[in-house]
């Protein structure tokens, strides 16, 4: 993330970068996080399901795109 501006931008991620660390400098960055919590946290913090739903978005097209290349070099 460090390479990468994410000043006033939203990160989506799924649960294995729920980590503290991360949250914090995502926060401290200026952006905010859309991660939602694993199973076993303590005390979850709120997640923007609608917005998480973007993210399904986003794997769906590389995996088109992962189908697509097995088709194009046969």
């Amino acid at each position: 993330l460090e390479k990468v501006r994410i000043r006033g931008s939203a990160v989506l991620a799924d649960r294995a970068y729920g980590a503290r660390a991360i949250r914090e400098y995502i926060s401290a960055h200026g952006a905010s996080y859309v991660i939602p919590p694993q199973s076993n946290v303590s005390d979850p913090w709120p997640v923007d399901w609608h917005l998480y739903k973007e993210r399904h978005l986003v794997e769906c097209f590389f995996q088109k795109i992962k189908w697509f290349r097995r088709i194009a070099t046969r």
